[in-house]
């Protein structure tokens, strides 16, 4: 059984900044991959940042320069700072990652619960 759990959603003002934290647990080998999507009301879950176990980095056009990615491997933990945060950010924040929870098992995805960024003034 593998857990993300993410935590450091809130409200915050245009301008603004948040760190996200997600911590992955339970039965781990390996992780591939490790990110974060976002869901805001009426649209479709998209993806924010994700960064391999060797550090490659990839970001959607609209927070690129604005959040940042990284990945603490030995923790199994990933983090995404967010920047100059705009109302159009506003969406629950789902980490994600790429799990072997078994060297005799193949990689699965997982998610965690999500937590809510407002950017509001």
């Amino acid at each position: 059984q593998v857990q993300l759990v993410e935590s450091g959603g809130g409200l915050v003002q245009p301008g603004g900044s948040l760190r996200l934290s997600c911590a992955a647990s339970g039965s781990i080998f390996d992780i591939n991959v490790m990110g974060w999507y976002r869901q805001a009301p009426g649209k479709q879950r998209e993806l924010v940042a994700v960064v391999t176990s060797g550090g490659r980095q990839n970001y959607a056009d609209s927070v690129k320069g604005r959040f940042t990615i990284s990945r603490d491997n030995a923790k199994n933990m990933a983090y995404l700072q967010l920047n100059s945060l705009k109302p159009e950010d506003t969406a629950v924040y789902y980490c994600y990652a790429v799990v072997r929870p078994l060297v005799t098992m193949g990689f699965s995805n997982y998610w965690g619960q999500g937590t809510q960024v407002t950017v509001s003034s």
